[in-house]
């Protein structure tokens, strides 16, 4: 009985410490980024990506920033409120990730609204924001020098500029 579970936490932690941030991760608007929902808790976004995390120290709110490569901004973070993910983003263009459309990071923004027609445009000082709104919460474009470079998806009342 004890080599069970053993084995079975084992098992657990292997799979714990193999997770990650996706190296492809998906955009579904209005319901997921890289596998994660809003409203995940903080043991489903560890289930999901792993502990490998850095919790921001300057952030108004709990923020974890999943990178790919220690001290290079290039992954993915997780914003909570009230212990549940308020905010899913990618950060610094992470090669792969893209929407059920296509749509890569990486793209000319023409090409976001030819995927997703005309969009609500938020300027974010040397950036600006591409708002697609949905049903309880907002899928976000964020374009930098006319390309795209980043994905979010927030809750309402979470602040689009980042």
């Amino acid at each position: 009985m004890r080599l069970v579970a053993a084995m079975a936490a084992a098992l657990a932690l292997s799979a714990a410490a193999a997770a990650a941030p996706p190296q492809a991760g998906l955009l579904v608007p209005g319901k997921s980024l890289g596998g994660l929902e809003l409203g995940a808790t903080k043991k489903e976004v560890e289930r999901a990506w792993g502990r490998a995390y850095g919790v921001c120290r300057g952030c108004a709110r709990e923020t974890w920033y999943f990178n790919y490569y220690a001290f290079r901004p290039n992954g993915a973070g997780v914003e909570f409120r009230s212990g549940r993910a308020s905010a899913i983003f990618t950060l610094h263009s992470p090669v792969g990730w893209h929407t059920a459309k296509g749509l890569v990071l990486g793209a000319p923004v023409a090409e976001v609204t030819s995927a997703y027609g005309a969009l609500t445009r938020l300027e974010c000082g040397n950036h600006y924001a591409l708002l697609l709104p949905r049903s309880g919460s907002r899928s976000v474009f964020y374009v930098l020098h006319e390309r795209l470079w980043a994905f979010a998806l927030l809750a309402g009342g979470v602040p689009v500029c980042r």
